[in-house]
């Protein structure tokens, strides 16, 4: 509006064929006016304009219904024509730019909010962690995938994992955390959980340590309310619910794992899961030993050795593959 007199009437209807490209040719005019242009009307022009090729703006259909608008409710001063109506030209000019520039901004801001951000833990990347903009805290195990919205937590909470994870939740009673676990959903609000996509009989599996968490087929026609200390397994087939009686169901997590005559068949699965080493009894006699002590995030040499000199056993490396034999 303040550069309104820079220009003659004549001089904005030619920029204006300008800007919407019924004229190609670059004159002074354009020149002078992109030069005071602080907007960046010409740059957004052309950018709307390719973003749909099939529609060009029509700059003197845009006056003339802003014309005919001002008509309508009185506001019309002058018998001019349109064109030489120096409120209306500034009033169509002005409205289309603010639709333009109201465009960009949507466009811009669907493309960012529908953008989805995936972490991926490889195969030696145990705890993992993702921090989300609530506060919120996802510990990622091996081979796992966990992905979330650019917009996360401006209306909802919604997240997506493969594999196992650990979960610290933000509470926000308005905005619950749902997590999409492939064959179901896991539902709280604030609380503390382990999440396994597919167990060993393909089941969601969850296990809560603090607060309360909803598991629910993705149907909505099974559901379980879960509490601390519990772990709920869903599919499509079965559902239920447990006391966790595993002292090591977190070890992944926490790499403490804790034993109290337990069997070295039982003790090597779990150092698999733990600390991603495969021990291998060539006597499957050695496997019914006992193990009681703990391992807390020991190297795998220093696990290995450990149970060699418990047992007088030897050991020798083929690849990441340790065998077990007796001396």
């Amino acid at each position: 509006m303040k550069k309104i007199e820079s220009f003659t009437d004549k001089e904005w209807k030619e920029l204006a064929s300008l800007l919407s490209d019924e004229k190609s040719e670059p004159t002074d005019l354009l020149n002078r006016f992109m030069s005071e242009d602080i907007y960046n009307t010409g740059k957004q022009w052309k950018e709307l304009s390719n973003m749909s090729s099939e529609k060009k703006i029509n700059v003197d259909q845009a006056w003339n219904n802003v014309y005919a608008r001002l008509n309508e409710n009185g506001l019309k001063t002058s018998n001019s024509p349109p064109v030489r109506n120096t409120f209306m030209r500034v009033a169509a000019v002005a409205l289309i730019i603010l639709s333009l520039g109201l465009t960009v901004v949507y466009l811009n801001n669907t493309v960012t909010f529908s953008k989805k951000i995936t972490v991926t833990a490889g195969n030696d990347q145990k705890n993992l962690q993702v921090a989300l903009p609530d506060g919120s805290k996802i510990f990622l195990n091996r081979n796992s995938e966990f992905s979330y919205h650019a917009n996360f937590g401006k209306h909802s909470r919604d997240v997506k994992l493969t594999g196992e994870a650990f979960f610290e939740v933000t509470a926000d009673a308005s905005k619950p955390f749902i997590v999409d676990a492939g064959n179901a959903r896991v539902k709280v609000v604030g609380t503390s959980f382990n999440v396994i996509t597919k167990n060993y009989e393909s089941a969601v599996e969850v296990y809560v340590k603090t607060g309360e968490v909803m598991l629910s087929d993705n149907s909505g026609s099974q559901s379980m309310l879960l509490n601390p200390g519990f772990v709920g397994t869903m599919d499509l087939k079965i559902s239920g619910k447990t006391i966790n009686k595993n002292p090591n169901y977190l070890a992944w997590n926490t790499g403490l794992l804790v034993y109290n005559g337990q069997k070295l068949g039982v003790v090597f699965n779990e150092v698999k899961k733990v600390y991603n080493m495969d021990i291998v009894a060539d006597d499957p006699i050695i496997l019914e030993n006992t193990w009681t002590s703990s391992i807390d995030n020991q190297s795998q040499e220093t696990i290995i050795r450990l149970i060699c000199v418990s047992f007088n056993l030897s050991y020798t490396k083929d690849g990441s593959v340790y065998h077990l034999a007796k001396k």
